[in-house]
């Protein structure tokens, strides 16, 4: 009874969606990417439009894509004035405030429209009011009236104003005499028509890049040409090269950019030290990754009784690109490096981020630093930035540092011995300046990195939790020092300059996680005011240890706003500072580079009352800009580690393993392996047994067998099925 209940339901939920006016014919394996069906329970979704086939409430297209049975003559003239009435209906219960905005697709037809003229959350727009909008399209939208303080705002597309997107990466799909590009992005929801002469030599199954020439119609596909074909989807790295031009990240510097960096001197002369502090004879190293390249930082330690003397020492990328110039302009343009799964993008070419600008231990380089001294309760008293010439003495790797501060290896320690004090100092301050941003309530997200290894042909041979060590903590707490000392002595100065910002969070949004940590047995203080983040750092304490902490920690991470960057000193709820700014990676974000540029203006007694105009004119654009390639960078890198993930995956199909339940939802439950790979165990794979699904607690329970399963559950699965393309894994249980 209950799985015709079931059954039923998911018929409405299909027919629906082909009956929905906004709805293009497509074919089944479409639907199946739009409705959010997992790949290994395709066949049920056959069976329901096998029904609705029989039923004759739906036909199949002679291209095989499935559409409504249009009724009489009579009962569509009906449906036309009622929709007419339903408009005029909409139309009275919306504002005539327009707004201006960027439009977001979502796989599911909906979408998010992110303002540009007012901070704030983003508007909600139902698939029926996306008004043909593509993903990335500049629109003007309409508010509903009925949208109630505290709920998320809604409205619909009255007019689009720009297009976003003029080329989609895809897979080419020819047929007789003409063909398809399936776009990868999901956000994109409708297949490209090309005609035969706009094929440009794409064979079928190519990953292309296409040009959109018409956007179509409700009835009619869009229309373009291909301009690029990339290769064949099993060539090597064409997978990851098809996600990046998806998402629209640039893979070659213009020739004008190249030849101007190609002009910059590799070296140094005295000349070029002229007016600044010289640090050469200073101690100092660089703390990063095995494979980096990009060594923008530097760090000195030294201690004079309880007081120590911290140096952070950051490229000055700002001595080699001037403002406005080709160079300066694609670094606005492109925003931040992307540091993809098998390359990375970077936003200065190669000869400045590895070359020049790069701190490689042994050279003489320019460098602006920020140099403090911190008591030994963790509090800076005292600081000074200054323009400097630095000369690091070594080139140290995270995994070097941990093992000679774990005593793991004493070769290590004997070859670095004049340096040794100044580690053990180092993780001493560390400590300390953890402590106090502890104390003050500052957040701490501890989940581990994916780690994906490749093999020479690009596939995945291992994926592993990176977590952080002794050595990242040490850099990262010493880089937030910086960034916060920096910040608080332009704000409090007045002077135009750029932030690092994170809200506070919605109240709205917050209680209903609130309540079910409540419910999981940790104590929460609930209130309708302003959570604040000792009482967030408080509840993550209390969740330590418990089956279900990765699960709730990245509620409350989902559940907080989005950190960008503003003009507006308004803090840093996550770290619980007043004051931050991004300045220690000049080389791979532009914000650190811009607001090098007002620093070195103001430590030169340059900032006139012009200058403040300037900055005060073009740094909106510029935190605008920054935080909107940011977000670009992080679907990629997201998109491109997820399909590693599942092609890893495809390789490990019948192995068993053990997991932990990370998410519970009426289609199944969702299981994350040691690994980081996250996969699904339908619902319908549960053995013969009907299963109840509890929103309130996030449970599933089977009704004769009572078998419930919960967050934090441990469970032994076996890989069923897996798709890179599709970004998925199927799992079924094995005990």
């Amino acid at each position: 009874m209950k799985k015709n209940q079931q059954t039923k339901k998911r018929k409405k939920i299909v027919y629906d969606l082909i009956c929905c006016k906004e709805y293009q014919p497509m074919r089944a394996k479409d639907l199946a990417v739009l409705l959010q069906v997992p790949a290994g329970k395709r066949e049920e979704l056959h069976e329901i439009l096998d029904m609705l086939l029989k039923e004759g409430k739906i036909t199949v297209n002679k291209r095989g894509k499935y559409e409504a049975v249009r009724g009489s003559k009579k009962e569509q003239e009906k449906e036309e004035k009622k929709g007419k009435r339903d408009k005029k209906e909409k139309k009275k219960k919306e504002t005539q405030k327009y707004l201006i905005g960027i439009f977001a697709g979502h796989a599911k037809g909906f979408g998010f429209v992110e303002l540009l003229d007012e901070n704030g959350e983003d508007i909600y727009i139902p698939e029926e009011e996306t008004g043909g909008a593509f993903h990335g399209d500049k629109v003007q939208v309409a508010l509903k009236k009925e949208n109630k303080p505290g709920k998320r705002r809604e409205g619909r597309v009255i007019k689009i104003l720009e297009r976003g997107t003029r080329e989609i990466v895809g897979t080419f799909q020819e047929s007789a005499g003409f063909g398809f590009v399936v776009p990868d992005n999901q956000r994109f929801l409708r297949d490209i028509f090309i005609q035969k002469e706009n094929f440009l030599g794409a064979r079928n199954q190519d990953k292309v890049v296409v040009e959109i020439r018409d956007y179509g119609t409700r009835k009619r596909s869009p229309e373009g040409k291909i301009i690029q074909v990339l290769g064949n989807s099993e060539e090597k790295g064409i997978d990851v090269l098809s996600v990046a031009k998806s998402c629209g990240l640039p893979m070659e510097f213009p020739e004008k950019v190249l030849n101007q960096a190609e002009r910059i001197r590799e070296s140094l002369n005295e000349g070029d030290f002229y007016g600044r502090l010289d640090l050469r004879d200073v101690p100092m190293v660089t703390i990063d990754g095995e494979d980096a390249k990009d060594l923008d930082d530097a760090v000195s330690l030294s201690k004079e009784g309880n007081l120590f003397h911290l140096g952070v020492h950051i490229a000055d990328v700002s001595n080699y690109v001037q403002y406005s110039s080709a160079l300066d302009r694609e670094a606005l343009k492109r925003g931040t490096s992307v540091y993809l799964v098998d390359r990375v993008i970077p936003m200065l070419p190669k000869k400045l981020s590895n070359g020049i600008c790069s701190l490689n231990a042994g050279e003489d380089r320019l460098a602006l630093s920020c140099l403090m001294d911190i008591d030994e309760k963790g509090k800076v008293v005292s600081h000074g930035i200054a323009e400097t010439v630095i000369h690091v003495n070594e080139r140290m790797t995270y995994t070097d540092v941990k093992k000679i501060l774990r005593k793991e290896d004493q070769q290590l320690a004997e070859r670095y011995r004049e340096l040794l004090p100044m580690f053990f100092q180092m993780e001493e301050l560390s400590a300390l300046l953890r402590k106090r941003r502890k104390k003050r309530g500052a957040i701490d997200f501890d989940f581990p990195e994916s780690k994906i290894e490749l093999d020479e042909n690009g596939k995945p041979v291992r994926i592993y939790p990176y977590e952080q060590n002794v050595a990242t903590r040490i850099i990262e707490d010493f880089m937030l020092a910086a960034n916060e000392t920096v910040a608080q002595e332009y704000a409090q100065a007045g002077i135009p300059f750029v932030y690092r910002t994170h809200d506070t969070p919605d109240m709205e949004k917050m209680e209903p996680v609130l309540e079910l940590v409540h419910r999981a047995g940790v104590k929460v203080k609930k209130s309708k005011e302003e959570i604040r983040p000792k009482e967030v750092q408080k509840i993550l304490k209390e969740l330590e240890g418990k089956d279900s902490e990765d699960f709730f920690s990245r509620l409350i991470l989902r559940s907080m706003k989005q950190a960008r960057y503003t003009t507006e000193c308004t803090g840093h709820f996550g770290l619980a500072a007043r004051y931050y700014c991004h300045f220690t990676s000049p080389i791979r974000r532009y914000p650190d580079l811009q607001i090098h540029r007002i620093i070195k203006e103001n430590l030169r007694g340059k900032m006139t009352e012009a200058k403040m105009s300037h900055y005060e004119e073009i740094l909106d654009e510029v935190a605008r800009q920054s935080s909107a390639m940011e977000r670009r960078a992080e679907e990629a890198e997201r998109e491109t580690v997820k399909m590693k993930k599942a092609e890893y995956m495809e390789s490990q199909i019948g192995e068993t393993f053990e997991g932990v339940i990370s998410g519970v939802t009426d289609w199944g439950l969702y299981v994350e392996l040691p690994n980081t790979v996250e996969g699904l165990v339908h619902v319908n794979s549960l053995m013969d047994d009907y299963y109840v699904y509890d929103s309130a607690h996030y449970t599933l329970t089977g009704e004769k067998k009572k078998r419930s399963f919960a967050i934090g559950q441990k469970v032994k699965v076996r890989v069923a099925q897996a798709d890179a393309r599709e970004r998925t894994v199927d799992f079924v249980l094995a005990d």
